[in-house]
């Protein structure tokens, strides 16, 4: 669906069929984040009573913070095990935070991958048969826990149409986290924390986002974490700053909601999102409650497919 923000208009195609609603000279901002294997299946030692653990981030080396299930069992000091039993790692509680999370010492690098499952949003069900299905194409820096989705959408044919027609292809980093999953459970808004999260954007990148935005070009964000991402640098910068956005790494927990002033992204490639999501409310601060509930209606309407594995909108 194509959602024009000027006159309300509402067009429908093939994702395939994006090239069309894009310009040469416009900067294409991709987020190449990997998810990794984050998702663990063990025991309680010496109970043998089944836990499941998300790594949300590493913290040190052999250090990670957690979700666990199920948490009544897993206070301060428990010990388990995750992996085949006798050949996996043992692991132990260290800290329970406010939030529910867990703090845990479990020493899993260069076993992830053997050890680890994809982590699945809570709504899909079935295990994937090929993990690479919940990658981009593009997928570079490992850390995420949930997949950049408006990005799966994009092939390497489709890569390379635009940039053959000139359109410039950018590369930033936000590591995805737990809100990608956590409702907005506060009944006024302003009152929801962001978690925050690990992000990188090179010089090169900046500058390319930045010559766009003094030379007139779109810049168009392929996801909500590139938005994320790019509006935090801008606010890094301050109002009189000449750049837009900052080359840097650190840690971002913008919450973009409805009544938010965009400085960097003009337009968004991005899915059609579950209720009460912060992914929702950036989608309706870009183009407008109204226009977006008038979007949601249609594509319902159209049988499109919603959240990570379904369709998705190009907002211009």
């Amino acid at each position: 669906m194509v959602v024009d923000r000027g006159g309300g208009a509402l067009r429908h195609g093939r994702f395939h069929d994006l090239p069309e609603y894009l310009r040469a000279g416009d900067v294409l901002v991709f987020n190449d984040s990997r998810v990794i294997p984050a998702r663990l299946y063990g025991r309680g030692v010496p109970s043998g009573a089944n836990i499941e653990l998300l790594l949300l981030e590493r913290l040190d080396t052999g250090a990670w913070r957690s979700l666990v299930k199920p948490g009544k069992r897993m206070r301060a000091g428990a010990r388990f095990e995750v992996g085949e039993r006798g050949c996996g790692v043992e692991g132990r509680v260290t800290a329970v935070n406010d939030d529910g999370t867990r703090d845990v010492a479990l020493a899993v690098e260069g076993r992830l991958e053997e050890l680890g499952a994809a982590p699945l949003p809570p709504y899909i069900h079935e295990p994937l048969a090929d993990p690479e299905r919940y990658q981009t194409v593009y997928s570079r820096v490992e850390g995420s826990i949930a997949a950049p989705t408006a990005g799966l959408h994009f092939t390497p044919e489709l890569l390379e149409r635009v940039r053959r027609m000139g359109v410039e292809v950018v590369f930033v980093t936000l590591h995805v986290g737990w809100d990608s999953f956590r409702p907005v459970a506060s009944e006024a808004i302003e009152s929801h924390e962001m978690h925050s999260e690990r992000w990188h954007i090179r010089e090169d990148a900046a500058a390319a986002v930045n010559r766009a935005r003094s030379e007139g070009r779109r810049v168009v964000s392929v996801g909500t974490t590139a938005v994320r991402l790019l509006e935090h640098a801008a606010s890094l910068q301050g109002g009189g700053a000449r750049d837009v956005v900052a080359p840097g790494k650190g840690r971002a927990g913008l919450f973009i909601y409805p009544g938010y002033r965009f400085r960097v992204v003009d337009a968004l490639v991005t899915n059609f999102h579950l209720p009460r999501s912060t992914l929702l409310m950036l989608t309706s601060a870009f183009a407008g409650r109204d226009l977006v509930l008038r979007a949601y209606r249609e594509a319902a309407r159209r049988r499109y497919r919603f959240y990570s594995f379904g369709d998705a909108m190009f907002i211009v």
